[in-house]
């Protein structure tokens, strides 16, 4: 067996958790923030898992203090990761259709192209890869065509909320490409305890500013949701895409953008008796293609990339 293989397969791990866990957060989040804010959403569920992630480290015997620049790099990725970008997008639909929101969101591998362009990155993606993140925009666009085709009207409130949307999505692509850029001397876990750490408190301060605290209505439904999102979407699936970003090219990592509504497609069909129709075969098949070929497609780099995990340094 080839030495790299077991790093290969922790590589397959790591997407199939982001793919599936944060497809599956779709109805947690919906169940959270029948009752709860999306700012407080945020604040529970950022600060418990990053406490917990961080004493778990802790316990295990590893380091998890960290330098001072280092401190304000993870405040700086957690925000534009977990705030801007998460708390703004549920901001956002209370304006726009959830559809419209999506697909919003779907272009986000875009914004990763763009921004990694800007900022002369070494990563050059094949046309193969290209291709399959238009394919990638489409496949979703089929999916949620229904539901845009729906909503006709389109006024001043549909554009701001689409226009903070836009911005959610250009934050969560400037936070992915700093993390891979900022070069810190801590492991992935230790990073995603500080970066989600950081986005509660931040999200817990604003809540109580704004009075969401008085707002609040403590339902189980929505602790329980809040729950599965602190294990499920936080402490796993977020750490396992910040340890993707730190081993794997941006463009492939992004994939887990068109693959995520598939997952919440599949669970609303299987957990909520919702349909499949022709624009779900469709577009899903569509995504599968694309996702084959930004996968497989080469990135052109400086040096090789071979998917090999950069060794966590001062453990």
């Amino acid at each position: 067996m080839p030495s790299n293989a077991p790093r290969r397969l922790h590589v397959v791990i790591a997407f199939t958790l982001v793919y599936i866990l944060w497809g599956s957060t779709y109805l947690a989040i919906r169940l959270s923030v029948e009752h709860l804010t999306p700012l407080l959403m945020g604040s529970l569920r950022f600060t418990t898992a990053g406490a917990l992630m961080l004493g778990f480290r802790a316990a295990c015997g590893h380091r998890i203090l960290v330098p001072r620049r280092d401190l304000l790099r993870l405040a700086i990725i957690g925000v534009l990761l977990l705030v801007t970008a998460n708390v703004v997008l549920g901001w956002a639909e209370t304006y726009i259709p959830t559809g419209l929101a999506a697909l919003f969101i779907a272009v986000t591998p875009l914004w990763f192209l763009i921004l990694d362009r800007i900022s002369h990155s070494s990563d050059r993606l094949s046309p193969r890869g290209i291709v399959g993140i238009a394919l990638g925009v489409l496949g979703v666009a089929i999916l949620l065509w229904p539901d845009i085709s729906g909503h006709t009207s389109f006024g001043a409130r549909q554009l701001f909320g689409s226009l903070l949307v836009l911005f959610s999505s250009v934050s969560w692509a400037s936070g992915s490409i700093l993390t891979k850029r900022w070069h810190m001397a801590l492991d992935p876990y230790t990073a995603s305890g500080w970066q989600m750490l950081f986005a509660g408190l931040i999200a817990t301060v604003l809540a109580l500013l704004i009075g969401d605290l008085h707002r609040a209505t403590w339902a189980a439904s929505s602790l329980w949701a809040i729950v599965y999102l602190i294990f499920a979407g936080s402490l796993v699936g977020f750490t396992a895409y910040v340890w993707l970003l730190k081993n794997v090219p941006i463009a492939k990592v992004a994939t887990y953008a068109y693959v995520n509504p598939i997952i919440a497609l599949i669970l609303g069909v299987f957990l909520h008796g919702e349909k499949m129709d022709g624009y779900m075969f469709a577009g899903s098949a569509v995504v599968i293609i694309s996702v084959i070929l930004v996968t497989g497609a080469k990135v052109h780099q400086k040096t090789a990339i071979d998917f090999e995990p950069v060794e966590p340094s001062g453990d």
